[in-house]
């Protein structure tokens, strides 16, 4: 059927967009073809609203179209509708109304994974790993996280009902009053030897700055004589954060970033402005692929005045920017308008999106075409491929079995039944499984499906089909058949392999249940080779000051 409203929007919508060219240029004129190209869409989008075998929602349809559109163009650049506004919001200032926790799905649940410490999830005792069933009475079987995201969302003040189940518990209702909710883009910071303080900064939002130079303040005042900034994990946030945080580091005037793009009234050089905090302290700031775009310029900071000593992996390689435009109707669009660039000179996009594959991906840049450049020092960098860190520790790699036990959420689950079976445990730091308990883990995986494959496995598996399709599978049969039982894996032994990975983060998922994330972090410094790497060239400020005056081995 066709609809009054469809016919009128259609035909609206073509009379604007040929009102917006009314003259016809040249056909060589840039501007011909935008008209060209606008007015056909207009007269298609009127077609397909007018002659569709079924009624369409013109808001869902041109939304796909113009998702489509930008999606060719880099996936920063993005279309924000008025009603996905407030959750652009929290991504920029960090705020919004909820009950302050971290939730997901699984298997069709929906799973607390963290309640913050201080709001209403934790003071009305919702617990890592309770399942939500209903909200205000809405059941949430099959919702998906981003639908009961914003059913949980809502004005500060307001009242919401939660349906909660609990293992060894049963079902529980809770009442709870949503609030404004400010996440910390400092969650944790503490002294983690006698004279080195340790920061995690998990994002660039309203406020990041203060955060940690308040961080910086407090552990100076317990004696930290050196630091430690980790921005592994963090996707980056606001600009204006980057260059207050590198402020910190480095004296005033001396360039943070600048930005160059098609529009030269927005190309810009961003300077320290204010006086720094701390030019002269030991520092390291810990990286890895996932530290991007604000994170990288800090890190870049650091890295090109030598500043500090980058530890961990390179950065995962954004060097573009981003800024909002108004359009009507107050939707937003989120484009990219420059690239930046770090003190040495060098632009650290790892991803070239003005070219693109058959299938829509865009290619890394070429190592032939990045070039070189020096740190304050002389040291040589490169651009095109994010930070190269100045100590590289490789990143774990977990065997098949572990990265099963964690995929099929088996490590989560078991965490959920020692906690209801233990009122408490020891502090998060002193907190260890006994061998005893250990096995009472192992013996309840026992009915559990966690099979894997593990790469000898593979490797079997394909030797034995290119066997079969260059007919050698005959000669080699029975040689194959004894090589795949002797490394078929046995998960009994494997548990036993590995059990000090298995061990350790059933830990991490055990004490966040007690301790929440301040004692998920504690215990997570156990296994970390990137801070024992830090912690050890701290320890020695000559393997210190070499690691930024000596230039190493330059990694493209």
């Amino acid at each position: 059927m066709i609809t009054k409203k469809t016919k009128m929007l259609g035909i609206a919508l073509l009379l604007v967009v040929s009102g917006l060219f009314a003259f016809k240029p040249s056909t060589n004129d840039k501007y011909f073809e935008i008209q060209k190209n606008l007015d056909i869409f207009a007269t298609l989008f009127k077609e397909v609203n007018t002659y569709y075998v079924d009624e369409i929602n013109p808001t869902k349809l041109m939304k796909t179209g113009v998702d489509a559109m930008l999606k060719s163009l880099d996936p920063y650049t993005n279309y924000i509708p008025e009603e996905d506004l407030a959750d652009y919001r929290t991504m920029t200032t960090g705020q919004y109304g909820g009950i302050g926790a971290t939730i997901g799905n699984r298997n069709g649940k929906t799973l607390v994974i963290m309640p913050y410490e201080g709001f209403p999830a934790h003071k009305a005792g919702l617990k890592v790993g309770d399942e939500i069933i209903a909200i205000d009475g809405i059941p949430l079987k099959g919702k998906s996280t981003t639908e009961v995201s914003k059913l949980l969302k809502g004005a500060p003040r307001t009242a919401i009902k939660l349906k909660v189940s609990r293992v060894g518990k049963g079902n529980l209702q809770m009442t709870l009053k949503r609030q404004t909710i400010q996440i910390d883009n400092v969650p944790f910071y503490d002294m983690i030897a006698s004279d080195v303080g340790y920061i995690q900064l998990t994002d660039f939002t309203q406020g990041a700055s203060r955060e940690v130079r308040k961080a910086l303040h407090k552990l100076k005042a317990k004696g930290a004589k050196k630091i430690v900034l980790d921005l592994r994990g963090n996707p980056g946030g606001l600009l204006s954060e980057a260059i207050n945080i590198s402020n910190l580091f480095i004296e005033r005037n001396q360039e943070v970033v600048s930005t160059k793009g098609k529009v030269k009234e927005i190309n810009q050089t961003y300077r320290a402005l204010n006086r720094s905090y701390d030019t002269k302290t030991p520092l390291v700031v810990l990286t890895n692929n996932r530290s991007a775009s604000a994170s990288e310029i800090v890190a870049g900071v650091v890295q090109d005045y030598d500043r500090g000593v980058l530890i961990g992996q390179n950065t995962f390689g954004k060097g573009l920017v981003q800024t909002t435009r108004l359009l009507a109707y107050n939707a937003r669009l989120k484009v990219t308008t420059a690239k930046y660039y770090i003190p040495s000179g060098r632009c650290i996009q790892a991803l070239d999106y003005s070219k693109h594959n058959a299938d829509g991906s865009a290619d890394k840049i070429a190592d032939s075409l990045k070039k070189a450049f020096k740190t304050k020092s002389g040291r040589v960098v490169y651009d095109g491929n994010g930070l190269a860190p100045d100590v590289e520790i490789k990143e774990k790699v977990y065997a098949p079995i572990v990265n099963s036990l964690l995929d099929k959420g088996l490590l989560f689950d078991y965490a959920n039944l020692y906690a209801s079976k233990n009122s408490s445990i020891a502090k998060a730091e002193a907190f260890k499984l006994t061998e005893a308990e250990y096995q009472t883990f192992v013996r309840w995986l026992q009915n559990k499906n966690y099979d894997y494959v593990t790469e000898v496995e593979k490797s079997l598996k394909t030797l034995e089909k290119t066997a079969k399709s260059e007919k050698y599978f005959s000669r080699i049969k029975g040689e194959l058949g004894n090589l795949k039982t002797r490394v078929s894996h046995n998960k009994e032994k494997d548990l036993s392999t590995f059990k000090k990975d298995i061990k350790h983060l059933l830990e991490l998922e055990i004490v966040s249940r007690y301790y929440l994330n301040k004692g998920l972090t504690k215990v997570s410094f156990r296994a970390d080779a990137e801070l024992k790497a830090a912690l050890k060239l701290l320890g020695s400020m000559n393997d210190y000051k070499q690691a930024l005056t000596i230039s190493k081995k330059a990694r493209k």
